[in-house]
């Protein structure tokens, strides 16, 4: 990689997995692919990807609000949409602010996230 940026793209994924696996380039860059439309599907059909140790995924829906054109300032009505959500798991926000992660941390990650304050979208 020629370029230096401060993010992860997926052609980094599939290099890591075709250094850390026995497959060819094509195969790596496909188990990428494969992996983002798993979960791009669970999030159409089930509204939450749970991820332990990671993180949860979920759709949430936002109601129609007022907005503001940038441009030229007019007041507009912003559509209701569905948007995807990312949180954290406790284990990995700890480890990202360089806090201990305890026992207890990782018992509470039992996958669900409990402390989301919404019923899942079934």
């Amino acid at each position: 990689m020629g370029t230096t940026r401060n993010f992860l793209i997926k052609a980094d994924l599939a290099d890591a997995i075709y250094v850390a696996l026995p497959v060819d380039k094509p195969k790596a860059t496909q188990i990428v692919e494969d992996y983002i439309e798993l979960i791009k599907e669970a999030l159409e059909k089930e509204g939450k990807v749970v991820l332990a140790g990671f993180g949860t995924y979920e759709v949430k829906f936002k109601l129609p609000r007022k907005g503001r054109n940038p441009k030229t300032g007019d007041s507009i009505i912003l559509r209701a949409r569905k948007v995807v959500k990312f949180k954290i798991s406790k284990p990995f926000r700890k480890t990202m602010n360089g806090q201990q992660v305890t026992a207890e941390d990782e018992a509470d990650e039992d996958g669900d996230n409990s402390d989301i304050d919404t019923p899942a979208m079934r």
